[in-house]
């Protein structure tokens, strides 16, 4: 999965759709996250012997397709992939958008890979 936890998603579908949030937790094996303030849900919590009945509210998974990150540098919603390159003789594996990579890489490297 290429989202990762904290990092700003831009919601596509569901009913809170349009919205820039933050991931709190990604499901990998689920293939979902769970972005903050977005897919609420209401739930009533029955009274116990130590716990007061109460009405709980939490964000519920979504699925990863819905949701589209946001890159850091540019602030527009981008489409990010995974490259391996070559560097002083070890495999390097980063993730990267078209718009802008993260300065660490080296220039050669970036024309190389959007060239490919």
């Amino acid at each position: 999965m290429k989202i990762r936890t904290w990092d700003k998603v831009f919601v596509l579908s569901w009913k809170d759709k349009w919205v820039r949030a933050e991931v709190i937790k990604v499901f990998k094996d689920k293939n979902t996250v769970i972005v903050k303030g977005v897919n609420i849900v209401t739930r009533h919590v029955k009274k116990t012997w130590t716990n007061p009945g109460q009405i709980v509210k939490f964000e519920k998974a979504i699925d990863s397709s819905n949701v589209m990150l946001i890159c850091p540098f540019t602030d527009k919603i981008t489409r990010i992939g995974f490259v391996t390159i070559e560097e002083n003789g070890k495999k390097k594996k980063f993730r990267f958008s078209k718009v802008a990579v993260k300065d660490w890489i080296k220039k050669d490297a970036i024309e190389a890979i959007i060239k490919k």
